[in-house]
């Protein structure tokens, strides 16, 4: 598409333009598995909870894997700089909306201690559910030591944009792909936006790779960097590049898991539906009451010291961890019961399955009015 005489660009879509096509067969959704398995792990839904301090604490990981899916704990955030972070987190509710991003970088500037660290893998995993803890990739070489010898089952490496040939003068990057090879747990890393960048994650031995830029609801990198690429286009971009490495690897499957963009049970239905394994989200379990961030919701962008992309957002309370989850819902805007309206997709677009349902017909459709 042409921009000017001096640069065209490709049209992409965001998952507002897009709809799913119901089929001229449906099913019963009771007979509908959301079941999602990844290396030698196995979940009930294909959910997985955003590492950001409002969305998941030990507590409340635990609980989600106690409901069937996958918490993931920042281990950047409040939980490995504070021995208690309660009053903090109460704190961060109560500031202001000027005062919010200067003193957020205030209390991020607290140094992470190592030992929590482990302490925080071992509370969660000493519950039985499976353990994800998640590094940015400058802060991988310095601690994953540290989340091997507690006990991760998963480790995630998260960035906005993290590139399997990141070039720095001023220091030696992580060499994604050595890394992952050295290690004995499965690796989930990401965010990438594009054929081209997936392909080169997959190719460094990863379980997993998240596609977008993360943040969500309160994200602002698009405004500061001018960075964006819709996601409905960039997950079936990286789903092509799942599909191509699965032919020059010889049939190594790796999962795609849509990072971002996804507040209502719809999001969540059409980003599978456009190809990916699982989704990642943050703030539908920031509504939940057992949320850490009582109500509020913000990511590791929000805190950048030099450059913050991401702001504290009040989301509210709705309703319970399982209510959000599984129901019943008490509101009609697709915030609750995500679990059940994704099981209904599926069985009015005629899937049981969810590798199924990635060949489910979409359209390209005006994007619709969100609820307020």
């Amino acid at each position: 598409m042409e921009i000017g005489r001096g640069k065209t660009g490709r049209r992409a879509y965001s998952l507002d333009e897009i709809g799913i096509v119901p089929a001229r067969r449906t099913r019963d959704p009771e007979e509908v598995s959301i079941a999602w398995q990844i290396d030698a792990y196995r979940f009930q839904m294909p959910l997985i909870a955003c590492p950001m301090d409002s969305v998941v604490s030990p507590k409340t990981a635990i609980a989600i894997g106690k409901l069937g899916g996958l918490g993931v704990l920042d281990l950047e955030g409040l939980w490995t700089r504070f021995e208690d972070p309660e009053p903090v987190l109460a704190e961060v509710t109560e500031l202001g909306e000027e005062a919010a991003t200067r003193r957020l970088q205030e209390i991020y500037a607290e140094p992470i201690k190592e030992e929590l660290i482990g302490r925080r893998i071992e509370e969660i995993s000493r519950a039985g559910v499976i353990t994800a803890a998640a590094l940015s990739p400058q802060r991988t070489a310095r601690y994953y030591k540290a989340v091997l010898d507690a006990g991760a089952d998963i480790f995630v490496i998260r960035g906005t944009t993290v590139s399997a040939e990141h070039v720095s003068g001023r220091a030696e990057p992580l060499n994604l792909k050595q890394f992952i090879y050295e290690l004995d747990i499965p690796v989930i890393v990401g965010g990438c936006a594009t054929y081209t960048a997936a392909l080169h994650l997959m190719r460094t031995g990863a379980a997993g790779v998240l596609v977008g830029f993360g943040g969500g609801s309160g994200h602002t990198t698009a405004a500061v960097l001018g960075v964006a690429v819709p996601m409905a286009t960039a997950i079936a971009d990286v789903a092509a590049a799942r599909r191509d490495y699965l032919d020059e690897s010889g049939g190594r499957y790796v999962h795609v898991i849509a990072d971002g963009s996804m507040t209502r049970s719809g999001d969540i239905a059409k980003a599978l539906a456009l190809g990916s394994d699982a989704v990642m989200v943050g703030s539908p379990f920031a509504r939940s009451a057992e949320a850490p961030g009582r109500g509020f919701h913000w990511g590791s962008e929000a805190n950048h010291p030099e450059l913050p992309r991401g702001a504290r957002v009040k989301v509210g309370e709705i309703g319970t961890l399982e209510q959000v989850l599984f129901g019943p819902s008490t509101v009609p805007d697709g915030s609750m019961n995500l679990m059940g309206a994704l099981k209904r997709t599926m069985a009015t677009a005629g899937y049981t399955e969810l590798k199924e349902f990635q060949r489910v017909e979409v359209v390209v459709t005006p994007p619709a009015p969100r609820p307020r």
